[in-house]
C-alpha cells in the first residue's frame, strides 16, 4: 500500500510539474513577493494584484499540499490541521529571506 501511495504521490508531483513547465513557479512568485506561506499551512495571495496564472498556481500547490497533509495524518493519527500547523512551521524556517509569510496576527511579514 505504502509503494501505492509513493507511485501515486509522485505522478501528481510529476503532472504538476508537466502543468506549469511553461508557467510561473512557485520559487518565482514567492521571489516577487505575489505569494508566501499562510499561517494555515498553505500558500496564500500576499497582495491582490496576482494574476490568474499565479491564482492556478497556488490552487494546484495547495490542491498538492492538502492531499500530502491528508496522508500524513491518516499514517500518524494526526488530524490534517495539525500536520498542516507543524508544516507552516517548516516552511517559514525555510522561507528564503525577502520572500513572504504571515505572522500570528495573520500579517504578511517579509523574512
Amino acid at each position: 500500500m505504502k509503494k501505492i501511495n509513493s507511485l501515486i504521490t509522485i505522478f501528481v508531483f510529476t503532472m504538476t510539474l508537466v502543468s506549469v513547465a511553461h508557467a510561473i513557479t512557485l520559487q518565482e512568485a514567492k521571489s516577487e513577493g505575489f505569494v508566501g506561506e499562510q499561517r494555515d499551512g498553505y500558500v496564500g495571495i500576499v497582495n491582490n494584484s496576482a494574476s490568474a496564472e499565479i491564482r492556478t498556481l497556488l490552487n494546484d500547490v495547495n490542491s498538492q499540499r492538502r492531499q500530502r497533509y491528508q496522508q500524513i495524518a491518516q499514517q500518524n493519527g494526526l488530524s490534517v490541521d495539525q500536520v498542516a500547523a507543524v508544516a507552516y512551521e517548516r516552511a517559514v524556517e525555510a522561507t528564503q529571506a525577502g520572500h513572504f509569510f504571515q505572522n500570528a496576527s495573520g500579517s504578511w511579514v517579509r523574512k
